[in-house]
């Protein structure tokens, strides 16, 4: 249930609306008027006005400035949850939206840190007080949906919808708020709002993306379950997607009953995963650059035919510009508002941006919840297993016999797939469809969004999917067996792919985020290819120019990766004949990867790639004797056993450490052997 992520994706935050455009402007600027105390200040002082209005764009001005972080230490030091807190509350339903638009915010830009401070300074209090009075006013047969609205439009629905986004960010960076969420029954509150999915699709997503939040390793809250919310699940989950943002309702909430898998009746278990998946399926088979192409042709098809209605009433109207004191002399159908700029003429929603962010954002999404599939996490009991355990009494037969360890560089999540998951996933081809993922963005599409500042966002969202399908098929290539994935033809093909993606980008070591999940794949391919014989497809020189760029990578998971690609490489080339030179480069390499890097993850990855690579073969023998390994690791071993002790409790998990425990073992029993080696080359 405890939340540890290392990792946030951002969160779309709140936009205040409405006539406060001085405060807005105060506050997104960084300076307030008549006040030299900083912007946040006079706007927190407002929040205890008399006026509504006023604490409203009081509450909208802070909704800006929490999105500078400069700004955050400034608005901590005063105190600033504690005093919108109670606005949560207050009489005006717009205080109350912006109050919880400006601690949406905040719990979205502040991180763990400012959404930890927020729990212990009690927002949870009020925060599920309003989302308790939402459902009520929801309930109430009572009041009419106009009468649900004050007389500004603000809604009890938009209240919830910024009230669940508070919550969802607070679960997920806070096991205390996870607690507080199943202690004081919001399950009961937020199904409640899920069930309105049909009418309120942006508040659905929003519990979605809750719900999926707080039902991740939080068996407690998963007895709370009753049958008639998980019917509100499958209902959502099952309906028809005729939207994007429907689609993107559709996948969260497939992601949310993953989570449930556990107290869903073993007789459903198969039925609901094939539902899940074929969820899954059907949103990564749409064509997402030719949705996003046609959302963009269709904005601006609509933007044309509203200038040119405007045109038409403009001219109606005698063509002249319609000045204010003007206005009252028309007749009220025929009042026209003069547009100014052409994006005036778009509506506050801009829906087609809203439709293709949905698509790719349900795409990136689906493949999150196929990796997680894939991985179990077990915690490892292993954290005190720091002493050299005794010395073999034949160190040098004990490491030709054993698989050093089979898998001890693995520093990820172990990989499982039950029955029911992998008969889906082959059956919906998803496979296939997730290759075609990672095939780089519709060009045309990445051009059109790049020209327009409003658009420009989607490109990194494009990106993202590609980075997260390669993830996904390091996963799948990992737990299927070679013939599910098309046989050896077809991981041929596959690495000819990733090779292609990789190198068709001359600068790819600048793209951190596609290196590190397009290393992870091949590093699987390459894995698997060669534990079934399967010839590979990098040359020594694309090997030698992918490594020499991803270690010079700031990311851990970059370093290792390559290190471990060449050990892989380097243990089928130790096997041919005529590979000396390019094994001595190899040996080289790694020598200098596992003595000079900073991360003692990656020295050890860098190890356990010498020791693939020269634990048998003629050639890899001549080259070691020839690169002096021996002398070069018996010089180092002191050192990696002084740097485990020194720098691992306060760096490295228990896993890592683990896994580091494993590799001094084996090295030391790989320097027992080469001692043999030498011995019998020199003699």
């Amino acid at each position: 249930m405890g939340k540890s992520r290392t990792k946030r994706f951002k969160r779309p935050q709140f936009s205040p609306t409405g006539g406060c455009q001085a405060e807005l402007a105060a506050a997104e600027n960084g300076t307030e008027r008549e006040d030299d105390d900083g912007p946040a200040a006079e706007l927190l002082e407002k929040l205890q006005h008399p006026s509504a209005e006023v604490r409203e764009c009081a509450c909208a001005g802070l909704a800006r400035l929490v999105q500078q972080r400069p700004a955050l230490p400034d608005l901590a030091r005063r105190d600033a949850v504690r005093r919108l807190g109670p606005l949560l509350l207050d009489p005006s339903l717009g205080v109350r939206e912006t109050a919880a638009g400006a601690l949406r915010n905040l719990s979205a830009c502040g991180g763990f840190e400012v959404c930890d401070d927020m729990v212990t300074k009690d927002i949870m209090t009020p925060l599920v007080a309003l989302l308790k009075e939402c459902s009520a006013g929801l309930d109430s047969n009572e009041m009419s949906s106009q009468e649900k609205k004050d007389r500004n439009g603000n809604s009890v629905e938009s209240i919830a919808n910024e009230a669940v986004n508070v919550l969802w960010n607070i679960c997920e960076c806070s096991s205390k708020a996870v607690s507080i969420f199943n202690k004081e029954g919001c399950l009961e509150i937020v199904i409640k709002y899920l069930s309105r999915f049909s009418t309120n699709v942006d508040l659905a997503i929003s519990v979605a993306y809750c719900l999926q939040t707080v039902t991740e390793d939080n068996p407690e809250l998963l007895k709370s379950f009753s049958g008639s919310a998980l019917r509100v699940l499958e209902s959502a989950m099952l309906a028809p997607a005729s939207s994007m943002e429907r689609t993107l309702l559709k996948t969260l909430v497939a992601g949310t009953i993953w989570n449930l898998k556990d107290v869903i009746p073993s007789k459903s278990q198969a039925e609901i995963i094939n539902a899940i998946l074929k969820t899954l399926s059907e949103v990564l088979e749409m064509d997402a650059g030719k949705v996003v192409i046609q959302m963009k042709e269709a904005e601006t098809q609509r933007v044309k035919t509203a200038a040119e209605t405007e045109d038409v009433l403009e001219n109606a109207n005698g063509g002249g510009l319609i000045e204010d004191d003007e206005m009252e002399e028309i007749p009220p159908k025929r009042r026209v508002r003069r547009k100014t700029f052409i994006s005036d003429l778009l509506p506050p929603t801009d829906k087609e941006l809203r439709e293709a962010t949905a698509l790719l954002t349900a795409q990136q999404t689906a493949l999150e919840i196929i990796v997680n599939m894939c991985c179990s996490e077990g915690p490892s009991d292993d954290e005190d297993e720091w002493e050299e355990e005794p010395s073999s009494s034949d160190e040098s037969e004990a490491f030709m016999e054993d698989t050093l360890c089979e898998g001890a560089g693995q520093l990820l999540s172990p990989l499982c797939l039950s029955h029911e998951v992998h008969s889906a996933l082959t059956s919906f081809l998803l496979p296939k469809k997730i290759f075609e993922k990672t095939a780089f963005p519709n060009s045309i599409a990445v051009d059109i969004c790049s020209g327009n500042p409003t658009w420009k966002p989607l490109v990194r969202k494009m990106n993202t999917v590609q980075c997260r399908a390669l993830v996904c098929l390091q996963s799948l290539v990992s737990l299927l067996e070679v013939e599910h994935l098309g046989g050896a033809p077809a991981l041929q093909a596959l690495a000819q792919h990733l090779s292609t993606l990789l190198f068709s980008q001359p600068d790819f070591a600048k793209h951190v985020d596609f290196l590190e999940a397009i290393s992870s794949a091949l590093r699987a391919l390459l894995q698997t290819m060669a534990s079934k014989n399967i010839s590979q497809c990098l040359t020594p020189d694309q090997l030698m120019t992918l490594c020499r760029a991803g270690v010079q990578s700031a990311s851990v998971g970059v370093r290792v990766n390559v290190v471990s690609i060449l050990g892989i490489m380097g243990s089928v080339l130790a096997k041919e004949d005529g590979t000396l030179e390019t094994l001595k480069t190899i040996g080289c390499f790694l020598l200098e990867v596992a003595t000079k890097d900073p991360s003692l993850v990656v020295a050890g990855e860098a190890l356990d790639a010498l020791f693939d690579v020269f634990a048998d073969g003629k050639e890899a023998e001549k080259a070691s004797v020839q690169i002096h390994l021996l002398s070069a690791l018996k010089e180092f071993q002191p050192v990696f056993k002084m740097r485990i002790r020194k720098e691992g409790r306060g760096k490295y998990s228990p896993d890592q450490l683990c896994v580091l425990d494993n590799v001094k073992m084996n090295l030391r029993r790989f320097v027992a052997y080469q001692e043999t080696v030498q011995k019998r080359l020199t003699t």
